[in-house]
Parts: structure tokens; sequence; C-alpha cells
């Protein structure tokens, strides 16, 4: 059995010049063909660069050209997708990104920095932002539901299948006078 295993292993530097001086640390594994040396500021020169690896630039980029990009940013987000995130999450993501450039600015100057006021007024938007919300209430209701039935069988012991179906349990929440009907047929 081998005492290593195989990685790749990037090393993410703003610049060059801030890499450790200490060449003798760390040598075997720096050298090897499993760790590669990445400078943002390097990845500047990438004319059309992915999602992904603009939003790494944003972090690095200037205060006077932080604006831009992530208004080109918040654009390519509406037609590309990174790691499964919605444009909404992108979208906020950047915002982060801009509040942590600017300390001295609110979350609705930022927004109106990078014209998100018009962007959230977008059809587009209010779908994507109401999905959200409904997926947020779904999961928040599951969480009850199985909160909800781990108190019943508790205090009740072994709950009715009818209680205990997804379906039941989420007609239960909905309906308190269900909810006591259906508590009383476990009885």
């Amino acid at each position: 059995m081998s005492l290593f295993f195989t990685a790749d292993l990037g090393l993410l530097y703003p610049r060059s010049s801030l890499e450790p001086d200490e060449p003798n640390l760390h040598r075997a594994l720096l050298e090897s063909s499993q760790v590669q040396r990445i400078y943002l500021d390097e990845l500047a020169a990438v004319a059309e660069p992915s999602l992904g690896l603009g939003l790494v630039q944003l972090v690095i980029e200037s205060t006077a050209q932080a604006a831009n990009r992530a208004k080109r940013l918040i654009e390519q987000s509406q037609q590309e997708v990174v790691a499964g995130l919605s444009s909404q999450e992108i979208i906020e993501l950047i915002q982060t990104i801009m509040v942590y450039k600017f300390p001295q600015l609110n979350r609705e100057q930022i927004e109106e920095m990078l014209g998100l006021s018009e962007l959230k007024q977008t059809r587009v938007y209010q779908e994507a932002r109401e999905e959200g919300r409904q997926e947020g209430i779904q999961e928040g209701l599951q969480r009850e539901a199985t909160l909800v039935l781990r108190l019943l069988t508790r205090r009740l012991g072994q709950v009715s299948s009818e209680v205990r179906s997804p379906l039941g349990l989420r007609f239960a929440i909905a309906d308190p006078a269900a909810s006591r009907r259906a508590v009383g047929r476990v009885g």
C-alpha cells in the first residue's frame, strides 16, 4: 500500500512576487508535476475568460475596474452556468465580492453601481427569484415535516403510514384540523 496518493494541487497567488521565498520548504512536492502555481495577475491576459475564471479575476481586480468587470460577469451569468449555480446565485456571489472590495458602500449602493435594480425588475430575474423562494419553502416544509414526525413518534410511539407519508405529512402541516385528525387516528 502506498503512503501517498496522486492528486493535483493548484497554488493560487495574486502575483508571482507573493510566492514564499523559502525554496527548500516542501521542495519535492512543489517541483513535482502534482503542483501547479497559478498567478492571478497573469490570468488577466486571457481575452475571453470563462465565467468561473472571471469570478476569480474579480477578486483581484482593481477597484477602478471592478464595477465594469462585475457588470460583464452579471451579463455573462445570464448565458453560462458555473458548477451548477443559478444565475441568481452567481449574482449574489458577485455582490458579495463587491461588498468586500467596497466596504464603505452598503448593499443597495453596490446594487445601484452594478445596475442590479434594473435587472431585478426583469421577468427572468423575478421568475428565478420566485423559483428559488418556492424551493426554499419546500425545503423548510420538508424539514418541519421531519421534525413533526420525530416529535409525534417520540410522543405517541408508532405513527400511522398515512401521517408518515410525505403527502400526508405535508397536508397535516398545512392544515391544523387535518393534523389533529391524523394525530387522533394514531392513538
